[in-house]
């Protein structure tokens, strides 16, 4: 069953990164709820089990093995999502958290694997879905940062890097392609809870609460519905804007 309305994707091919849980899985199952044929690329083999989850609902969806770090593996993802015709929507999600640590103890392997997967898998991804995406035709790239890419947050240097280069990269790529069809936005999520902030302490969790002024943590559902919005034709004019999804977090 599809969602009817101009957020409506009936026909279209999305690929979604990162898909195995969380914002990712919610984008997928959304995504295809509106009627769009979802390819999940991910190196977690959970992903399949949401790619037939979906199927199951009466939606379209296949996975696809992938390390968004491998130029590789990304070139037969985005071949193999437009087998069927034109990829005209890419969700860069695709992400890892990091070891928090004084920038003073910082591993540089670690710098170097959060960076790679964050911002240098999107920008793969980003490279080759553009190079299949038809421009006379509406497409849509949203990639997913994060509020530590618009704020800071101590001993989080890998992560906020990564978040803040993905943010100018969508900048940058959305001047690039704006005079297209292809529009180019970001996501900026704030807390939100997914199986990344089971394990936390209950201290910790209190302090993220403390300091959102909606008072709870975000659902993966509320970021995939913004997600949704911005690749969709009711964002037609709506380029190169990271949108900010956090209950209000960035404007303390």
């Amino acid at each position: 069953m599809t969602e009817a309305g101009a957020g409506g994707l009936t026909g279209r091919t999305a690929v979604v990164t990162g898909g195995a849980g969380g914002i990712g899985e919610a984008t997928a199952r959304m995504l295809a709820r509106r009627g769009a044929r979802v390819v999940i690329g991910d190196i977690d083999p959970r992903a399949e089990d949401v790619a037939e989850r979906i199927a199951d609902d009466g939606g379209c969806a296949a996975f696809v093995r992938t390390d968004v770090t491998s130029e590789e593996s990304v070139t037969a993802l985005m071949r193999s999502a437009a087998e069927s015709g034109t990829l005209d929507i890419l969700v860069a999600n695709a992400g890892v958290p990091e070891t928090k640590a004084p920038l003073q103890d910082l591993d540089m392997e670690h710098w170097q694997r959060v960076l790679n997967i964050n911002l240098t898998g999107a920008a793969l991804c980003m490279k080759q879905a553009l190079r299949l995406m038809d421009p006379q035709k509406p497409g849509a790239v949203v990639a997913v940062s994060s509020i530590l890419g618009l704020v800071g947050q101590a001993g989080s240097a890998p992560y906020s890097a990564s978040k803040a280069g993905l943010a100018n990269l969508v900048r940058s790529a959305a001047l690039g392609y704006a005079a297209t069809g292809i529009r180019i936005n970001a996501v900026a999520p704030g807390y939100v809870q997914t199986p990344l902030l089971d394990g936390l302490a209950e201290s910790v969790r209190s302090q993220m609460l403390a300091r959102q002024p909606m008072g709870r943590l975000g659902t993966p559902e509320e970021v995939a519905a913004v997600i949704c919005f911005l690749a969709s034709d009711a964002a037609s004019l709506v380029t190169g804007a990271v949108w900010s999804v956090d209950g209000g977090y960035t404007a303390q």
